[in-house]
């Protein structure tokens, strides 16, 4: 059966909790009304956050709401295919969108939220996390 639906998708990636809140008009000011920008989160800065299994990475999409606003799109950081806190997915700087495993290589396409393989040996989609944004404040949950 296929879905439209991303909670449909199972994920080799354990459901880990996730709750994280990014100030826009503070560190991660870049990411707002910005195309392309990634933010790497691996520690928990509260308390109370939770980053997920592998931590966060966060990306402003290459397309803009009809607002113009940015579009967020959040993953977990591990790899669907070594499935380790220790084999993340990190920006590749020179290609739009694209993330790459430290540990096996896979190379996956996260432009238009999907978080899709397109090479190496990964099979499944990145696991995805919900956001809303208020005021000026990126929440990113489960």
């Amino acid at each position: 059966m296929i879905s439209g639906c991303i909670e449909n998708v199972t994920s080799p990636i354990p459901a880990m909790p996730v709750n994280f809140r990014i100030d826009l008009t503070g560190k991660y000011n870049y990411l707002k009304n910005s195309s392309n920008q990634f933010a790497v989160i691996e520690k928990a800065v509260l308390t109370d956050d939770r980053i997920g299994y592998a931590g966060l990475l966060v990306y402003s999409g290459i397309t803009l709401d009809d607002y113009g606003n940015s579009v967020y799109y959040v993953f977990d950081m591990a790899c669907t295919n070594e499935v380790s806190k220790n084999a993340k997915v990190y920006p590749v700087s020179d290609e739009i969108g694209k993330v790459k495993c430290s540990k096996c290589g896979s190379v996956f396409d996260v432009s238009l939220g999907l978080g899709h393989p397109v090479s190496g040996p990964a099979k499944d989609i990145l696991r995805k996390y919900k956001v809303r944004i208020t005021d000026n404040y990126l929440y990113i949950y489960r």
